[in-house]
């Protein structure tokens, strides 16, 4: 088959044996004039170097609004927090810490871009104390990004409740908190709570709830400390709380004798027994004819900041 073009030899252009393999044919720069040097090396444009910065700006900004819309989707993907909002208060409450984030990432796991958010549905006709109680008491130890919405199955809500996480204060970018803590006000029988909508069912009941909460502060207890701890819990919230008038009078009268070995309900550190067990009783209406133990206990739950922000709630 004929040759389509042909082609000068090159081999009798100077090839230098010891390029070889590397190189079998040097050839002539092609860009510039034989024997000219080669130019000098430009500065890099100023407005180049202003339009990389601005590029980096950018790149950060939208990896702050990913880990926002990655919070957002928690709520907005988990069944029971499809609010429609009519009411948005949103407020970030923090003090000085003493437990770093890296406890919260070997408690909770950690999750890579996005803010931990713990998201609570609750009817407003029967507000969880308990849990209010708790997210003050987390505020405490941790830095928190809490928020209070109003689901349109509620016609109205009292503005106390609205402001239950307190007034708005200065906001801080979503990534530098913590923990996200979500208050949706909604027409549901029981308080329901969602934390990670791939891996976690909801919870159901104020109980529960405040036990997984309390748990965040990291207390680690003995077999029989934990079994009375979930008892008393129970206790508080069948018998003391829904039970009759015969159930809360055993029920009180059982605080009282637990009251007058130790100075809480288990032990001599608050738990989250004395959060919910105050809390049925603030429900209840029974405090002011609780026996004398009771009593104590009840002004010394009240001398800790997070429960008197509480009783503001009560008035």
């Amino acid at each position: 088959m004929p040759a389509m073009y042909k082609v000068r030899p090159l081999h009798g252009s100077g090839v230098l044996a010891e390029h070889l393999p590397t190189c079998m044919y040097p050839l002539p720069n092609l860009h510039r004039a034989p024997g000219t040097a080669a130019p000098p090396q430009e500065e890099v444009d100023p407005s180049l170097q202003a339009l990389e910065s601005r590029q980096e700006e950018i790149l950060k900004r939208l990896y702050e609004l990913k880990s926002a819309v990655d919070g957002l989707s928690k709520m907005i993907q988990t069944p029971d927090a499809d609010f429609d909002v009519t009411n948005i208060i949103q407020t970030d409450e923090f003090s000085p810490l003493t437990t770093n984030g890296a406890d919260l990432d070997l408690m909770l796991g950690k999750d890579y871009g996005a803010l931990k958010d713990v998201v609570i549905n609750a009817n407003p006709s029967l507000p969880p104390l308990s849990l209010l109680v708790i997210h003050s008491l987390l505020c405490e130890r941790y830095k928190i990004l809490s928020a209070v919405h109003t689901h349109s199955s509620v016609k109205s809500v009292p503005e106390n409740l609205l402001k239950c996480f307190g007034e708005q204060t200065k906001k801080q970018p979503r990534h530098e908190y913590q923990l996200g803590f979500t208050l949706i006000w909604k027409d549901v029988p029981k308080p329901q709570m969602k934390f990670s909508i791939q891996t976690m069912c909801p919870i159901e009941g104020e109980g529960n709830i405040a036990r997984f909460l309390f748990s965040l502060f990291g207390q680690k207890y003995n077999a029989v400390t934990s079994t009375l701890i979930d008892s008393w819990v129970d206790t508080a919230i069948f018998q003391l709380k829904e039970g009759s008038s015969k159930e809360r009078g055993a029920v009180l009268r059982s605080m009282n004798a637990a009251l007058g070995r130790s100075s809480w309900l288990v032990g001599s550190e608050l738990t989250v027994a004395d959060v919910v067990a105050w809390c049925a009783l603030q429900h209840t209406g029974a405090a002011n004819s609780a026996p004398a133990n009771v009593q104590r206990w009840m002004k010394s739950c009240e001398n800790l900041a997070p429960f008197s922000s509480v009783m503001k709630l009560l008035k």
